[in-house]
């Protein structure tokens, strides 16, 4: 029996990582809409732009003049950078709103349009956007946190560990704050280098049709410098806000190694971190996205995003 050739391989390889990457989909259904919810469709982030430059925003009532600011969780869709979109929102999902969250989910360019830094300028942008219009919105602009899994634990984690970075900072409000407040990671990329010097990893940098190659415009050997801007591990100080990160031990795709090296950086570094890992998980399979999973990202949140006094809301 003769092999097939080892381009032709590779690419059948890609095409894989890629569907993976993307995975998930099909665990973030959508509750039925709550009464009194305002939903905010298609809100353009940045003025006459790209048309994956906007977010939806998910209110659990209409804004109120003096009610209490709400924290606020935004979802970043994965997808390998290459494909995904906003339309789910397992923050929703998970109850949020009915404990007294606004949620969002943001959009943001593929490499497709352009490679990278252009997905973190946009999620940087969306977040100054948010911040910038707080009050209209009823949002608590000291209170935003992040959840992300794969491409989009990758943007989470990079706007939690670069968020003094402002060379992603392009476009309005840059007056404005893009930092978060706490992170929420699913098995997303942390370390391109070691990425890259991992089993198969090499592979991935090397072919036209990986979604690393697409990120970065190039072989992972021609692009070292932008690979290490692009990995949230460089970034890692003290002064990061808490992450919660969950990878499959079993996960195939992006190595279950990425999530330990990330949290062994912040925690050497002094934040607050928490590694979960999923016995038997692949890449962002079922198991990422059951009641009890749900449960323990809510707690999360709740422990760093919500003030004593609601932190015993009760759950939708």
């Amino acid at each position: 029996m003769s092999l097939a050739p080892v381009s032709v391989r590779l690419r059948a390889l890609s095409a894989v990582a890629a569907c993976l990457f993307a995975g998930g989909a099909s665990a973030q259904e959508e509750p039925a809409k709550r009464p009194g919810v305002v939903e905010m469709k298609d809100l353009a982030y940045v003025p006459d732009g790209h048309e994956r430059q906007t977010l939806d925003l998910y209110l659990p009532r209409p804004v109120e003049e003096g009610a209490k600011p709400l924290p606020l969780v935004i979802w970043v869709h994965g997808g390998g950078w290459e494909g995904g979109n906003k339309d789910g929102c397992p923050p929703r999902g998970a109850g949020m709103l009915g404990r007294g969250y606004a949620c969002a989910s943001l959009g943001y360019r593929l490499t497709n349009a352009a490679p990278f830094p252009a997905q973190i300028e946009d999620c940087r942008a969306a977040i100054r956007f948010l911040r910038a219009h707080a009050d209209e919105y009823g949002l608590d602009p000291d209170r935003f946190g992040v959840w992300g899994s794969s491409a989009g634990g990758h943007l989470v984690a990079l706007m939690g560990t670069a968020g003094d970075e402002t060379s992603f900072d392009v476009g309005e409000n840059k007056d404005v704050s893009a930092k978060v407040q706490a992170v929420c990671d699913y098995c997303g990329p942390s370390d391109f280098a070691a990425f890259a010097a991992a089993s198969g990893g090499d592979r991935f940098g090397a072919n036209p049709s990986s979604p690393i190659y697409r990120l970065l415009d190039g072989p992972f050997a021609e692009r070292g410098e932008l690979a290490k801007k692009a990995s949230p591990i460089t970034y890692v100080s003290k002064d990061d806000p808490p992450f919660f990160i969950v990878h499959g031990d079993a996960d195939r795709t992006v190595p279950v190694s990425q999530g330990k090296r990330l949290h062994e950086a912040l925690k050497k570094a002094g934040v607050d971190s928490t590694l979960k890992l999923l016995p038997g998980g692949g890449h962002v399979d079922k198991r990422y996205y059951t009641r009890e999973g749900y449960a323990e990202v809510v707690a999360f949140f709740d422990r760093t995003l919500k003030d004593e006094s609601a932190k015993d809301e009760s759950a939708e």
